[in-house]
């Protein structure tokens, strides 16, 4: 016989683990997507360079940041399965990285159609 919340705790923590590697597939997208915008795009026209480099540039910060979330999280998820808890996701965190991803598309068009 299974033990139904062994397995469910067991299910649970794989997911925090499917969860965790897309918070660092996000971020290694992102990392991606700053050096596409901050050294490629750049050396393949012939507009200015800076405004290309500060927005990959924050790219490269919110790819770190999405990074650090993800293990924080996923270590407030373990914390709280091993103590029988709930972790909710904190909304002030989620607040700030989908402000800081939006404001880094509107730059990005900026710079499209500006350029």
């Amino acid at each position: 016989m299974i033990d139904q919340d062994v397995d469910a705790t067991r299910r649970t923590r794989l997911a925090n683990e499917r969860t965790y590697l897309a918070w660092l597939r996000t971020s290694l997208t992102a990392l991606a997507v700053a050096i596409g915008v901050g050294r490629i795009v750049p050396g393949v026209t012939n507009e200015a360079r800076w405004p290309f480099e500060i927005v990959g540039g924050g790219f490269a910060v919110f790819g770190v940041l999405v990074m650090a979330y993800g293990a924080v999280r996923y270590a407030r998820v373990e914390d709280a399965l091993k103590a029988g808890r709930y972790a909710p996701l904190e909304i002030h965190g989620a607040i700030v990285l989908a402000l800081f991803a939006a404001l880094l598309g509107v730059a990005s068009l900026v710079i499209v159609f500006v350029n």
